[in-house]
C-alpha cells in the first residue's frame, strides 16, 4: 500500500470514529477537530497525510518540528505546540507554532504573546493538570480560573482555552467526570471573567469518545493515526 493510500485509509478511520462520537452526542462533526500528533514521525509521510486532508498537527519536541518545517516549507497545515514550555524556548515556538497548548504559567504566556511577530495574537490554550501528576505540566483545576483571567489580559494573547491529558479512568463515568469538570471550568470562566473561550483540547485514540461527549473540539491521535513511530 502506497503511503497516500495509507493516509487516506487511517484518516478516514480515525474521522469515521469523529463522526460516530459527534453523532452519539448530538453535536456537529465538523465541530471538533482532528491534530495528529506527527512527532517521530517522517516529514515524508506527514505530507502525505496532509495531502490527504489533514490540516492541523501537534508536536512536542520542538527543534524536530523546525526541522519538518524547513523541510516542507509550504505544508498546507496549522501548527499546535503540544509539549512542556521552557521559558528560553518561547521565542522559536511562537514564531513556528499557531497554537500553544501547554500554557501553564503567566510568565509564559506573556512571553509568546510579545514573541510571535505576527499581525494577529497567537492562540494559547491552558494546560489542565486534573490528578496532580508530577510528569505532567499543567495547573489543578483550582488555580486555572485566577490563572485565566490574567492572561485574558494580556495583549497580544488569544486565550481560547483548556488542554489536559489526564490519567486512565477504568471506568467510562470517571473517565466522562474528568473531562465534564473542563468543560464546566471553560463555561465559568466566560461567564465569570466575560470571556469567549471556545476550545477543549482533550481526548486520545483511548478516550476520545467520552472527551467528544463532554465537550471536546481537539482530539489529538498519534500512533493509531499515522503508525508506529520511527
Amino acid at each position: 500500500m502506497s503511503n497516500s493510500d495509507y493516509a487516506k485509509q487511517q484518516l478516514g478511520s480515525i474521522q469515521t470514529r469523529i463522526d460516530r462520537a459527534c453523532a452519539m452526542s448530538q453535536r456537529e462533526p465538523g465541530s471538533v477537530t482532528l491534530i495528529g500528533a506527527s512527532k517521530k514521525q517522517s516529514i515524508g509521510l506527514v505530507s502525505e497525510f496532509v495531502e490527504s486532508g489533514l490540516r492541523n498537527l501537534g508536536e512536542n519536541y520542538l527543534q524536530e518540528a523546525i526541522d519538518k518545517q524547513g523541510q516542507c516549507p509550504r505544508l498546507d497545515a496549522s501548527w499546535h505546540f503540544i509539549g512542556q514550555i521552557q521559558s528560553n524556548k518561547t521565542k522559536l515556538i511562537a514564531e513556528h507554532f499557531n497554537w500553544v497548548h501547554g500554557v501553564d504559567r503567566l510568565k509564559i504566556a506573556t512571553r509568546l504573546a510579545s514573541q510571535h511577530g505576527r499581525n494577529s495574537p497567537i492562540n494559547l490554550l491552558i494546560q489542565l493538570n486534573p490528578d496532580n501528576e508530577e510528569t505532567k505540566g499543567g495547573v489543578p483545576f483550582s488555580a486555572a480560573a485566577e490563572l485565566c483571567q490574567q492572561i485574558a489580559e494580556i495583549d497580544g494573547a488569544n486565550l481560547r482555552g483548556f488542554m489536559m491529558i489526564p490519567r486512565a479512568r477504568h471506568e467510562l463515568t470517571q473517565q466522562r467526570a474528568v473531562f465534564a469538570q473542563a468543560r464546566t471550568l471553560l463555561e465559568s470562566c466566560n461567564q465569570r471573567y466575560g470571556l469567549g473561550l471556545d476550545h477543549l483540547s482533550m481526548g486520545m485514540s483511548g478516550d476520545l469518545e467520552s472527551a467528544i461527549a463532554e465537550g471536546s473540539t481537539m482530539i489529538r491521535i498519534g500512533t493509531d493515526l499515522f503508525g508506529a513511530r520511527d
